[in-house]
């Protein structure tokens, strides 16, 4: 099937969702863009890098942030921090409370930002997220935490690396079903962004921003998935950095950092610090360090912005290269719009399978025939009924006869991808044998 088919077809998910977006300039932290030197930036003496756009595909792609002409060679990552003490606290302490802020939850009397509590904007902000994670919590997260702790055990006693491809930022369930993952490598086409330093922002603009946060967020808040129609428009100006950190805050962990990354055409990660820009074929991305609530062991999140079909791949092969050096990560894959039906996304499914120990999954990930019984081990949950109409070309009959004739298909009591409520379901494939690392 040919790239504009299913690129219209992916796009016309827009018909499910109606959400609205609201794009505000502003001074932002380590942003050379709009504002002045901020007290702060992600990245000590950092800006943010330029985000190339990819060729089109079925992910509606967002207008890249113009890119410096000097580009200057970025400076390698360092060893990653292994303790707390590594990390600047201050820093840690404004990157925390603007995620908190973003989150529409109540900060220290002796933040920088605390008087902004006492504001219209604020009050909007913390009534949305108590009333909208209050719900989440009551149908969704308790549940999908009991299903990880039952289901997922021995995954989460290994504290794996997690690999998100098509996941936009959807940090949320990927630390819910995974909670203690060493690090998560997420993947979209939506650009990294920027993160606002509200001790510059204007009343009016505090208010814009915080507005943005919510209006990107409602549509995984009410149906476990983001509306990639909306993600084009919400996060083409600023970026998956709002949403993620608003995850982090909900979910109970303490930013360390943030520094802005690319990966070298080496598969090399590179610190982009001021004046330094990725190179023009280098994939741009963020890592986030963060550390769970009373916990003492930093992890660290990756967000790239790539496009994953064979032909992006192919100019970028070093994002292959860079999943090959992850040690038997689980793959997890939600409302992928079934990209990995297609033959232009043959590359990224032969990584995927290729690499993973384990692959966690609903029906719009890889399709089931490629998983080989002599090579994996399966468990089904939940019930599979068939795509949603407007996916209705990727029923799998072969699935809904492994349904039917499995006698141990465990239930699920949760709604997850586009099967939200009847029909909703899980695969997990383990690998029976380990797969091989590249280091």
């Amino acid at each position: 099937m040919k790239l504009k088919k299913y690129l219209s077809i992916f796009l016309a998910i827009g018909s499910l969702i109606a959400l609205q977006s609201c794009s505000n300039t502003s001074s932002t932290i380590g942003s050379g863009e709009n504002s002045e030197t901020p007290e702060l930036t992600p990245v000590a003496e950092a800006t943010p890098a330029a985000t190339p756009s990819p060729e089109a595909t079925p992910e509606a792609t967002p207008e890249a942030t113009p890119s410096p002409e000097a580009t200057p060679e970025a400076t390698p990552e360092a060893t990653p921090a292994k303790t707390m003490a590594d990390f600047d606290m201050e820093r840690s302490a404004k990157l925390t409370d603007t995620a908190k802020l973003l989150a529409g939850m109540k900060l220290g009397e002796g933040s920088a930002i605390a008087d902004l509590q006492n504001t219209n904007a604020w009050s909007q902000q913390n009534s949305f997220f108590e009333n909208a994670w209050s719900q989440l919590e009551n149908q969704q997260l308790s549940k999908v935490r009991k299903w990880s702790d039952a289901e997922l055990t021995s995954i989460n006693a290994s504290s794996p690396e997690i690999f998100y491809p098509f996941s936009g930022p959807d940090f949320l369930y990927a630390y819910s079903l995974f909670p203690n993952a060493r690090e998560y490598v997420l993947v979209g086409l939506e650009p990294p962004g920027t993160l606002d330093d509200f001790e510059k922002l204007s009343a009016s603009a505090v208010n814009s921003k915080l507005q943005d946060a919510r209006e990107s967020l409602y549509a995984i808040l009410k149906f476990s998935f983001f509306r990639t129609k909306d993600m084009a428009v919400d996060l083409s100006k600023q970026g998956v950095l709002p949403v993620l950190l608003v995850f982090m805050a909900r979910t109970n962990n303490k930013i360390l950092d943030l520094q802005y990354v690319a990966l070298d055409k080496d598969a090399q990660i590179q610190v982009l610090s001021e004046g330094i820009a990725a190179s023009k074929d280098a994939i741009t991305g963020v890592k986030i360090s963060f550390v769970p609530e009373g916990q003492s062991n930093p992890r660290d999140l990756y967000y790239f912005s790539t496009d994953l079909s064979d032909a992006g791949l192919a100019k970028t092969p070093q994002f292959a290269k860079f999943v090959k050096t992850k040690e038997a990560p689980v793959t997890y894959l939600k409302a992928a719009s079934y990209l990995m039906h297609y033959e232009e996304f043959t590359d990224i499914r032969n990584l995927i399978l290729s690499q993973s120990s384990h692959v966690l999954q609903d029906d719009s990930g890889m399709p089931f025939r490629h998983f080989d019984p002599s090579k994996w081990d399966m468990k089904f949950y939940g019930n599979y009924i068939g795509a949603i109409p407007l996916f209705a070309e990727f029923y799998q009959k072969d699935l809904k006869n492994m349904y039917a004739q499995e006698s141990d298909v465990k239930p699920i009591n949760f709604g997850i991808g586009y099967k939200y409520y009847e029909g909703s379901h899980l695969m997990l494939m383990s690998a029976k044998d380990s797969p091989s690392t590249s280091k």
